[in-house]
């Protein structure tokens, strides 16, 4: 652990926008210096309940009904009930046994885990996602390696808060103005820490567990043959950087653990940058082994460090970074507002040459400063990484150390702090990038990628019709897939249980009876359909239902994490899968045709991940205050993403009109 420590060596200071900054002052090496420890609350956070057999039961046979036939319910729900009164009782008693016997974690936490580093299929597209930040609108701070300078330096300050316990504890405020101040923390500083979660609900303040954060960085996916594992490297001083296939490893950190000075880094980065302008693009980009499946990664990494200066410079210089920098070219494009997919696209898969997908952080920096992040996601969730995103974004905006006009510190040459990592390459290695290059390529060629904004929809909307946005989006998507495809289809929105200890997600089905009637009712035939104030009602009955399923699964009352976790105590346990598990409407509801993610943030501008199944269509979505938002992924000949956009614009144009057809009629 980095503690605070006070220097009398105040040999470098560098003047920005009129601020005097110490490299080893406090100011400059740490990003917040809170009052509360970082982990204050983590102790007392309660522990994710486990659901009651019968409520998951019941909640499952809800679910499944707008997907099945009668016949199929009726069949179902006898299966369900063979299943609570029989294997079902024994699983839950055994989960709940083991649940007892672990009270430092959750029940879900260990089989998520295993599920992530378990699963064989390739990282990009099927687990890393991608979340673009919005650019610097100053030019001077937007050039690629400055930005680059910049966001390393506030991603290191972000890591020595987190280290010195400085940083901010994460705190969901109902009603920020009335808690998020200096009053609630001085409340909460005299609190006792077993009981300080409970003393900050009388607030309307909601602690939310921060285990995930310790391997936000120094952390990456080895992979292994079954199953992958996380190695971490807290102490390491250095980062990883990618460019045009080559790495370096750049030192980031002196010997002290203090972060170097924005000079220095600035001129390490330039360096890179020279060293590989007098070289040609990597031959053998090792990093596209990364994107391969899992299996045949992990068999060419064995033969891969059977050669021990190859075993030495991956474990020390790669695996043990910080994180990872990806400086794209100019041939890897930049964004253009009126066309963002391509960018997008290769931000979020690309040809693998320029990225490590096995590091837990790799930020994407392109020719024009564009930046993204793409994260490995088996250590953690969303919660943990946009706080990062949202304070890294806020950090750059607020104090950027370096621009356009800083001279840097040359390091040309100093080899011990800028180090181009040089395998020895064979000809087996040499056709195992050229197989995953070819895989990966395929796979991304074969990936289409539709954007949607629409303007009638956006926050002040939202408000001035008393509609919940997140709600009128997924009804939304529930309409726009009825028009196109004529069906309901399993639907999946993630909703985090940070609440608790060691939480990660539940899944909220958007997918309900009451969106199935109003999408029945408004594609009715004029003469039969209900009046514009029959559908406004049925509107708000769907963000009834809506807010009730999102308040259950972020209570940890949602039904599939435990039935995941049912079924997993069956497996480690040798006891045959149950029947339920075989149903068609078990397979149906956990076939995410329609996979959905969110991410509430004024630093964002994008956010892409890839379908969930090949036949799917992954959408990144927000409501922003001057419009709604939708980046849809497919495959291509297996869902068609543009017919799906178009449909979507037809649902928004369909709500819309409900909404201003009732609110006239009530004048």
């Amino acid at each position: 652990m980095f503690r605070t420590r006070v220097h009398r060596n105040l040999s470098w200071i560098s003047t920005n926008s009129s601020r005097t900054t110490t490299t080893h002052g406090q100011h400059y090496q740490y990003l917040q210096c809170s009052k509360l420890p970082t982990l204050y609350f983590q102790r007392s956070l309660p522990r994710l309940p486990i659901p009651l057999l019968e409520n998951s039961c019941r909640r499952f046979l809800e679910a499944t009904k707008p997907l099945l036939s009668p016949a199929e319910q009726a069949e179902t729900q006898q299966t369900v009930e063979q299943f609570r009164q029989g294997i079902g009782m024994e699983l839950h008693a055994k989960l709940k046994s083991h649940d007892a016997e672990n009270k430092h974690t959750s029940y879900i936490s260990q089989p998520w885990f295993d599920m992530y580093l378990a699963d064989r299929a390739p990282l990009p597209l099927n687990y890393n996602p991608l979340l673009v930040m919005k650019s610097d609108t100053r030019p001077e701070y937007q050039q690629q390696v400055v930005r680059a300078t910049n966001l390393i330096i506030s991603s290191l300050r972000f890591w020595r808060s987190l280290q010195s316990d400085l940083l901010e504890p994460e705190v969901y405020h109902m009603n920020p103005k009335k808690s998020d101040t200096a009053s609630y923390r001085r409340w909460m500083k005299v609190a006792p820490k077993a009981f300080a979660t409970y003393a900050s609900y009388a607030f309307k303040a909601f602690p939310l567990d921060m285990s995930q954060y310790n391997r936000l960085f120094g952390t990456s996916r080895i992979p292994r043959i079954g199953k992958d594992e996380l190695v971490q490297s807290p102490d390491a001083k250095h980062i990883l950087v990618m460019r045009r296939g080559h790495m370096y490893a750049v030192n980031v950190l002196d010997s002290s653990g203090y972060i170097e000075s924005p000079s220095v880094i600035l001129g390490r980065l330039r360096a890179v940058l020279k060293l590989d302008t007098d070289r040609e693009a990597a031959s053998v980009p090792l990093g596209v082994l990364t994107s391969g499946q899992r299996d045949e990664w992990a068999k060419t990494r064995q033969q891969f460090v059977s050669n021990t200066k190859n075993a030495d410079l991956l474990e020390r210089e790669v695996d043990a970074a910080l994180f990872c920098v990806c400086l794209d070219g100019e041939e890897d494009g930049v964004f253009d507002e009126n066309q963002q997919e391509p960018l997008l696209k290769h931000l979020l898969a690309g040809k693998a040459q320029n990225r490590w997908f096995d590091k837990s952080i790799s930020l994407l920096i392109s020719a024009d400063g564009t930046t993204a992040i793409n994260f490995e996601h088996s250590w953690g969730d969303g919660v943990a990484v946009l706080r990062y995103f949202n304070e890294l974004y806020k950090d750059t905006l607020k104090q950027p150390f370096v621009s356009t006009e800083t001279v840097h510190t040359p390091a040309e040459g100093d080899f011990a702090n800028v180090r181009p990592i040089n395998f020895e390459i064979d000809d087996a290695t040499k056709a195992a990038v050229s197989e995953a290059y070819n895989k990966n390529a395929s796979i991304v060629d074969n990936l289409d990628m539709n954007l949607l904004k629409y303007p009638h929809i956006n926050k002040p909307t939202c408000k001035q019709y008393g509609l919940s946005p997140d709600s009128i989006i997924q009804l939304s998507f529930q309409l726009a897939y009825r028009q196109a495809y004529s069906g309901y289809v399993g639907s999946y929105e993630s909703c985090s249980t940070s609440a608790f200890r060691h939480g990660r997600t539940e899944t909220m089905r958007p997918c309900t009876n009451a969106t199935r009637d109003f999408c029945e009712a408004i594609l009715q035939p004029e003469r039969s359909k209900p009046s514009a104030g029959e559908l406004r009602a049925m509107i708000d009955n769907c963000s009834k239902v809506h807010g009730q399923l999102t308040k259950e699964a972020a209570m940890g009352q949602g039904f599939d994490r435990h039935l995941f976790a049912l079924r997993h105590t069956a497996q480690k346990e040798g006891i045959p899968i149950p029947d339920l598990y075989e149903t068609e409407a078990y397979k149906r509801i956990n076939n995410n045709i329609i996979s959905t993610s969110t991410l509430g943030s004024d630093a964002l501008l994008a956010g892409s991940f890839g379908p969930v199944v090949k036949n799917g269509f992954g959408i990144g979505y927000s409501i922003q205050n001057d419009f709604a938002g939708a980046i849809v992924t497919t495959y291509k000949n297996q869902a068609d993403g543009k017919v799906f956009i178009d449909s979507l614009e037809s649902a928004f144009d369909k709500i819309c009109a409900v909404i201003q057809q009732s609110s006239s009629s009530k004048k």
